[in-house]
């Protein structure tokens, strides 16, 4: 009896897993292995963060799903029990409110208005002048000398003028916002540098509004101007809205650039593949496996519930906060067989790299356009690119609230 209670007493008292959780060494494109642990031993468990909270970490799929589209779990980022991932998301959450952390019915009132532009027909009509962009950004860096950056020579210009030619954004200003989106969403920012990155954004998106009022153009922020006009929002509102979508709209998909090809390069089998076909349904499906594969939104979705919620076998309490871990979803056995193989040929739409329910990506047709180009242009027209350093001396994006590479030195033969 007394070596139970004790047994029962220790594991009680064992410290809970630390999120985030940092990648196996050696293994860049794998899920955490602490958290492919607890999706196998305990898919719904506690975990602590810096600040001392625990909320509870989700880990599989089935579960992910139900939660993300379950109205008793609430994206609102201003809640008693909201997970932020760093002092500087948690003191600037009100600052960095949108309508991605709002809560139906104001989430579906607001995102209603900037539907149309991201709509399927729309986007797909955008392809022509998505892959001139592309073929212009490979044709500077095949006149040029070798090796070259690939996010700076192709993954991130190719979504900043995508997006930029979308809102309405002049592209001479794409330093400027590159640079303090990637202090917005960075959890190692300080409080005053992610104050100081939303004030400089909103000051950019806030004169751009203010001169579509006064002289509209054929472009989104001039659509979001003409509801300022119409009473429909303010101006800052517009502003705000204008500083999500153009963050959310270069720094995703540059990501995914430079982290497909480089998970590419490293399975030259699927990469043949991929160069050497011309047919767009395999193209397209190329793309879901790599979303699937690379999860880039790597320290999670975060949620607080409104109410108590049964998961996984354990109570989720109102006011707790949840972590759901793409991560591993997108690695459940259960849903995709043998996930830690890459295969381009797999069915993989059903991954959450896009998240699921009401708050998914509102984006995500105009970014599998763009790595659909992308991805079925430049290994057919460098088909002997290659890394020009080893995998390991590859700069990632582990301190990144998105996965990706900092730098990708990459060569080819003339």
């Amino acid at each position: 009896m007394t070596e139970t209670l004790t047994e029962t007493t220790a594991e009680a008292e064992e410290p809970l897993p630390e999120f985030p959780m940092p990648r196996a060494a050696g293994c860049p494109f794998d899920p955490p292995p602490a958290a492919r642990a607890l999706h196998s031993e305990r898919p719904v468990a506690r975990v602590r963060l810096w600040d001392g909270s625990t909320p509870w970490l989700v880990t599989r799929h089935a579960d992910q799903r139900a939660l993300l589209a379950d109205p008793r779990v609430s994206a609102e980022n201003t809640l008693p029990g909201y997970p932020h991932m760093s002092a500087g998301f948690r003191e600037n959450a009100a600052q960095r409110r949108s309508f991605v952390t709002m809560d139906d019915p104001e989430h579906a009132r607001i995102r209603r208005m900037i539907t149309g532009p991201f709509a399927t027909k729309r986007v797909e009509a955008m392809r022509p002048d998505i892959q001139k962009i592309t073929d212009d950004l490979i044709d500077t860096m095949l006149a040029g000398p070798t090796p070259v950056d690939l996010v700076r020579a192709l993954a991130l210009p190719l979504p900043s003028l995508v997006i930029c030619r979308l809102l309405g954004v002049p592209y001479e200003d794409h330093d400027f916002f590159q640079r303090n989106s990637s202090l917005l969403i960075h959890p190692q920012a300080s409080p005053e540098e992610v104050l100081g990155a939303n004030k400089a954004l909103r000051g950019l998106l806030d004169g751009l509004v203010a001169a579509k009022l006064a002289d509209p153009a054929d472009d989104m922020l001039s659509e979001l101007a003409a509801r300022v006009r119409a009473g429909e929002l303010t101006q800052r509102d517009a502003a705000d809205m204008g500083v999500t979508l153009l963050v959310a709209g270069h720094e995703t998909t540059a990501n995914m650039i430079a982290l497909g090809t480089a998970a590419l390069l490293e399975n030259p089998d699927q990469l043949a593949v991929l160069r050497e076909t011309d047919d767009p349904k395999a193209v397209a499906r190329a793309v879901e496996e790599l979303l699937r594969y690379l999860t880039i939104v790597h320290k999670g979705r975060t949620r607080v519930a409104l109410e108590d919620i049964e998961i996984g076998g354990e109570t989720i309490r109102a006011g707790d906060g949840i972590i759901v871990f793409p991560g591993t979803g997108n690695w459940d056995a259960e849903v995709f067989p043998e996930p830690e193989r890459l295969d381009i040929g797999r069915d993989a739409r059903r991954h959450i790299a896009f998240g699921f329910g009401v708050h998914q990506c509102l984006g995500q047709p105009l970014a599998r356009v763009e790595l659909q180009v992308v991805y079925g242009t430049l290994y057919r027209r460098i088909p002997t690119l290659r890394l020009a350093t080893g995998v390991d001396q590859l700069p990632f994006k582990e301190d990144g609230l998105v996965y990706g590479i900092y730098e990708l030195p990459v060569t080819w033969t003339s």
